[in-house]
């Protein structure tokens, strides 16, 4: 670690549980991020602030003035760019020594496949069901833990799904593949514009942790948030014996 790195991390190696061995781990390892708005925003930003050496953002969506209320990796000077391209320029504003790569296209279970098996976490910032289980199942197939996190009008949840550890569910076992829910997005429904930010947190928070070794993750437990009462709930979820996507790992 350089003179300017240890300066520039400094308040990540005073923390006991990180340190100079975790914030060297930070620096080794590889983070794929599925979705660069709402979420993919502040995750993008606090994992390149972090340190976190490489960074893959995957969108294929372009920034649009209705993005700016809440996703705050993007700009008026970024309208119309990809927002991946966006989500990197902003990455380099904070951290120009994090190597971000871009994929502006549709997180397909091609991509995914080739994606999940490079990186060392996965974050799931998506906006939509068929993606999010298409993410989780490369996941599964490839062993790699994921972090996920959801918003939509004043209710959010957040996960962690870790096919490392034996006992820990994987997202089809919460929401199986077969339930077909209504799909709501922001663009009809509306979110409040913070909520994003403070899940998307909370997702850099546990993939940190997971990548430095600095403490137990959130797997086996559902957390979830009313902003309206700002009430936070947590539920233990269990493994499904008989999940279509874990049962044989």
């Amino acid at each position: 670690m350089t003179d300017d790195q240890l300066l520039r991390y400094s308040r990540h190696i005073l923390l006991d549980e990180i340190g100079i061995e975790g914030q060297q781990r930070l620096l080794d390892a590889h983070a794929l991020v599925v979705g660069a708005g709402g979420l993919g925003s502040p995750v993008a930003l606090y994992m390149g602030s972090a340190g976190v050496g490489r960074i893959t953002l995957v969108d294929d969506d372009q920034v649009d003035l209705t993005n700016l209320q809440r996703q705050i990796a993007h700009n008026m000077a970024r309208l119309g760019q990809p927002k991946a391209d966006s989500a990197r320029a902003a990455v380099a504003a904070l951290n120009p020594e994090v190597v971000v790569e871009t994929v502006a296209q549709r997180a397909d279970a091609a991509l995914l496949d080739r994606l999940v098996r490079a990186a060392d976490v996965v974050l799931d910032c998506c906006d939509n069901f068929a993606t999010r289980q298409a993410v989780n199942a490369a996941c599964v197939r490839h062993g790699r833990p994921l972090v996920s996190g959801a918003a939509i009008r004043f209710d959010a949840q957040l996960a962690v799904f870790d096919p490392r550890d034996a006992a820990s569910p994987c997202y089809a076992c919460v929401f199986p593949p077969d339930s077909t829910p209504e799909e709501v997005r922001c663009a009809t429904m509306g979110v409040l514009a913070p909520l994003v930010g403070v899940i998307g947190s909370l997702q850099a928070v546990e993939a940190l942790k997971l990548l430095s070794g600095a403490g137990p993750s959130l797997a086996g437990r559902l957390l979830m948030l009313d902003a309206r009462q700002l009430e936070w709930t947590t539920l233990r979820v269990p493994r499904q014996a008989h999940c279509p996507v874990c049962a044989n790992r």
